[in-house]
């Protein structure tokens, strides 16, 4: 999408997707969609919305602006906490992650403990399907 923008800056790009994690749709938005569109939205809806963006308008339905709100101050994960938390949903062991990410264990457990307490995350697995469903990290 970025490209599209860097050549042709007034695009009006709609996202069709069956993607409902408020980070893909914070990263959709931020990199220049006008507007985010589940594809079990009616088609009634999808029309307007496509109108509305037509006329220069951003449009994001009700359902999807209320789970952006949801996370909206929650503390976003790092980089590197996202490259810990892939780690762990491709089922590896805190040493591993540390020789692969070159960090020490003891820093891999720290990062752990960050993720769970910024997701709310009680345990590995609990963080791990949260980060999926949010589309912080992909399965």
């Amino acid at each position: 999408m970025i490209g599209i923008r860097a050549e042709f800056a007034e695009a009006r790009i709609v996202i069709l997707t069956t993607f409902e994690g408020d980070v893909e749709i914070q990263r959709a938005l931020k990199t220049g969609a006008r507007a985010y569109m589940l594809k079990t939205m009616p088609p009634k809806e999808m029309i307007e919305t496509i109108r509305q963006v037509h006329m220069g308008k951003k449009r994001v339905p009700p359902e999807i602006a209320a789970q952006l709100a949801e996370h909206y101050s929650d503390d976003a994960l790092t980089a590197r906490e996202v490259d810990v938390l892939q780690q762990i949903a491709g089922g590896h062991r805190n040493r591993d992650i540390a020789d692969k990410l070159f960090i020490s264990e003891h820093t891999v457990k720290i990062h752990i403990k960050h993720i769970m307490e910024k997701l709310g995350a009680s345990d590995r697995t609990e963080a791990m399907a949260i980060g999926a469903r949010r589309g912080i990290i992909q399965l």
